[in-house]
């Protein structure tokens, strides 16, 4: 049985060959057809004689009188006006792609960012550029960075201390997009942590909750500098990758964590948000969270980071509960 279907045919034929075709089918007169497509008529008749040859299956059926389309050329028509549909877009989506409005861009992102404003700004990125196709994938920044360095991910929005960016192997571009404090999550059953208990000393004492070292290293080092300078070594009662986690954690009452400002969005049962004590306020941890990208990046990738470069919020600021 022969192959009818033209994506499966000989690679060689043309699009002006398949034009051929279907101008014929469409008129089943090969004078009338070949005006149209402006050409004679032995050409147009040479042409499909040739492409019959290639398809090794006869597409019309000639007399004197008439032009008819065989049962196999029948079936040709529709799967070519398909291709010719979209051959006829290809420019367009090649010019598209190259101004950077068609695309993707795979989006690394720390969970602090989808508590606060991640979610406005790809809706707003979607309205703006509907040709361009966000995938996000949430990680710590010390995924992300690798992901970078192997072209798993375009871009990523990660947290580390003020001024110390991650790095990586690879030249990194870097926006930053704002500082925020470091706030307490307290357990709600615990007597100390009534706002009117909350001391210093007894804040410095409790177990803490921490994400670990290699997720953030810059962040780490700030949160335990922070207790050194008060002259405590604090003891960890937990390590978790996830803020998610670790507010659960202190839910359950492990101990206290201290986290970004903008993870008070994420009310948890069991759970309240302190401001650190006044006392203790003075060299306080804060974070920085920055957009980071390699150099040259696609065009949707540079039309993603000037989007996220003219946001009118920064910097990050989130109000306690």
């Amino acid at each position: 049985m022969r192959d009818s279907d033209p994506a499966n045919a000989d690679a060689g034929i043309e699009l002006r060959v398949w034009r051929q075709f279907l101008t014929l089918a469409d008129t089943l007169h090969f004078g009338r057809a070949a005006g149209l497509l402006h050409i004679t008529q032995p050409p147009l008749t040479q042409a499909i004689q040739q492409l019959e040859r290639r398809l090794g299956t006869r597409l019309f059926e000639r007399t004197r009188r008439s032009v008819a389309l065989t049962p196999a050329g029948a079936l040709m028509v529709e799967p070519v006006r398909q291709l010719l549909r979209q051959a006829a877009t290809l420019q367009a989506r090649a010019r598209d792609a190259a101004a950077g409005e068609l695309g993707r861009v795979r989006v690394g992102f720390i969970s602090t960012v989808g508590f606060g404003p991640l979610p406005l700004w790809l809706r707003a990125f979607r309205q703006q550029q509907p040709g361009i196709a966000i995938e996000l994938i949430e990680a710590t920044s010390d995924v992300q960075l690798k992901a970078l360095e192997r072209a798993e991910i375009d871009v990523g929005f990660m947290l580390h201390a003020p001024g110390l960016a991650p790095t990586a192997p690879m030249p990194l571009q870097r926006l930053s997009l704002g500082v925020e404090p470091l706030v307490l999550a307290l357990p709600d059953t615990a007597p100390w942590a009534a706002p009117h208990r909350l001391r210093p000393l007894t804040v410095l004492a409790q177990p803490l909750v921490i994400f670990p070292r290699s997720a953030t290293p810059s962040l780490y080092d700030a949160v335990l500098a922070f207790y050194h300078r008060h002259g405590v070594t604090p003891a960890i009662a937990q390590e978790a990758t996830q803020m998610q986690t670790i507010v659960n954690l202190v839910s359950a009452g492990l101990g206290l964590a201290l986290v970004p400002e903008v993870v008070t969005q994420l009310q948890r049962p069991g759970v309240i948000y302190r401001p650190v004590p006044a006392a203790l306020a003075d060299g306080a941890p804060r974070c920085e969270t920055s957009l980071l990208w390699p150099d040259a990046p696609a065009p949707a990738v540079a039309r993603f980071v000037e989007f996220v470069r003219a946001l009118p919020v920064r910097p990050l600021r989130y109000r306690s509960r």
